[in-house]
């Protein structure tokens, strides 16, 4: 026989909430990950783990997770650009125009 695990959490005045380590075990959820929400007819809601959409690129996800983590363990590495090499960069891509909606050619792929 099946047994219903039954877990809670409650709403801030801005009606967040946080996912109980539970549910988001059961979900397989990480940081960032999208939640879907079904409401049935009895008024009843299912939570399950959205799909991620064809266009999201897995791997650069992840590189932003450890980049924020990254980020918030070690602050300290946080570094100012130099006004010599925005220049510097400047000066090796000024003018250049990139159409960032335009689809890559078969050798950039």
């Amino acid at each position: 026989m099946a047994v219903n695990l039954k877990v809670e959490s409650t709403l801030t005045d801005r009606y967040q909430t946080t996912v109980p380590e539970t549910v988001r075990r059961a979900l397989k959820l990480g940081k960032r990950d999208k939640i879907h929400y079904t409401i049935r007819p009895d008024g009843d809601v299912v939570l399950t783990r959205a799909a991620a959409a064809e266009d999201e690129d897995p791997v650069l996800g992840q590189f932003l997770d450890f980049l924020a983590r990254d980020l918030a363990a070690h602050p300290q590495r946080l570094q100012a650009v130099d006004a010599g090499l925005v220049r510097r960069i400047r000066s090796l891509v000024g003018g250049v125009e990139v159409d960032l909606d335009a689809p890559l050619s078969a050798d950039d792929e």
